[in-house]
């Protein structure tokens, strides 16, 4: 059986994010898909295992079995598919589940594809079928994850003696470097007085604070290290891999500023890498609201409880000036968030940085971390990945 550093990616793409008209999921898979193995050389005849991450095509689109119609349309029979269904974090539980079937040893060579088609349905509808992921007794009262996300910033601005404007620089930052992401929804530079006079949504949270409904597709061709070799000289090694879950009643936890899923999943990923926060060049977090930036940060070791604020303010994670660039694609808030392939996007992005292909977005750095959460941080997974030596 191979080990976690014997398996490498080397092949990445995404599609554009936004709003695709005309075009539904299979076509997004596919377009992504089929780039990744021509971005690696492969063909897809030689794929074993083609893994689809998606929350809700039924529920969107009234269309399930997507894994098998892919496999067809990307010419890849008779390769074994499975559909990964992890909710918000379904593109990390995808990379956990190509991982595993590399290491293994069940699959030399797994394609994996993620991908959502969300914006033909109304705001409303789309806020509901992504609520569904809370508790019933939760959801019967109308609770929303944009509900808890403004509770739990209320709570944390409060107890912590943070300023509402940090919050908005999480904002106006990840706006920066969507910039020059030309995959990226939404590629225009918001300042913090713009944030904070946007509407209220959540209070405190405002508009600029959540991240939009998206349509788009990421792909993901992962293959031994030994395999890599015959391919590319400039592939990258998934270090370290973890899961966890916390608390489905989201009111149960015991600190509503703590994510037990990402302290978890974080101290898995680490113990299996070798690395520690500290060894960490550039990282990709779950910024669906702003908030989430700062809990993340502090739970995977990157600031302490109740400090990530004074980081952000401090200009520690710019991606120019920092010393821990967080989100150089523009993050779920401003690349987008199409729910099954926003995990995947979020590895795609530490590939690029870490073979040297980020083209302006580019940072320094040999390791990289992706946190990928589900819901309101009831399912996490963190991922390492390193450039090949």
């Amino acid at each position: 059986m191979t080990t976690a550093q014997d398996v490498a990616i080397i092949g990445a793409s995404m599609t554009k994010f936004g709003q695709r008209e005309g075009e539904w999921i299979l076509e997004l898979l596919a377009e992504a898909g089929l780039e990744c193995l021509a971005d690696a050389g492969a063909e897809a005849g030689d794929v074993d295992h083609l893994y689809v991450s998606n929350m809700a095509s039924g529920e969107f689109e009234g269309m399930t079995g997507v894994m098998n119609a892919l496999a067809h349309d990307l010419g890849a029979m008779p390769a074994y598919t499975q559909r990964i269904d992890q909710t918000s974090s379904s593109g990390g539980a995808g990379i956990y589940a190509a991982w595993q079937s590399i290491a293994s040893g069940a699959s030399e060579m797994t394609l994996l594809v993620g991908g959502e088609k969300m914006t033909h349905r109304t705001t409303g509808e789309s806020t509901d079928i992504i609520a569904s992921v809370t508790h019933p007794e939760e959801y019967k009262h109308g609770v929303t994850l944009p509900s808890f996300a403004g509770l739990t910033a209320r709570h944390y601005l409060e107890r912590f003696d943070a300023p509402r404007e940090s919050l908005a620089a999480v904002a106006a930052k990840n706006h920066r470097n969507g910039v020059d992401n030309p995959h990226a929804q939404f590629q225009k530079e918001v300042d913090v007085e713009t944030i904070l006079e946007s509407p209220i949504i959540a209070d405190p949270l405002r508009l600029y604070d959540f991240c939009p409904v998206t349509d788009g597709s990421a792909a993901l061709l992962l293959c031994s290290e030994e395999t890599a070799q015959e391919y590319t000289d400039d592939y990258v090694v998934i270090a370290g891999v973890d899961g966890a879950t916390d608390t489905h009643v989201v009111h149960e936890r015991e600190d509503p500023t703590i994510m037990g899923g990402v302290v978890e999943s974080g101290k898995g990923a680490y113990e299996m890498s070798g690395y520690g926060p500290d060894d960490i060049d550039v990282a990709e977090l779950h910024d669906m609201f702003t908030i989430l930036e700062f809990l993340q940060m502090e739970g995977l070791g990157f600031a302490e409880q109740g400090e990530a604020w004074k980081l952000i303010e401090d200009g520690y994670t710019e991606r120019d000036t920092g010393e821990l660039p967080i989100n150089t694609s523009g993050g779920l808030k401003s690349k987008g968030h199409p729910l099954g392939a926003s995990g995947i996007a979020q590895g795609v992005e530490i590939y690029e940085q870490l073979v040297g292909e980020a083209g302006p977005r580019q940072v320094d750095a040999d390791v990289g971390l992706c946190c990928n959460v589900g819901g309101f941080g009831n399912c996490v997974i963190t991922t390492i990945m390193e450039a090949a030596r």
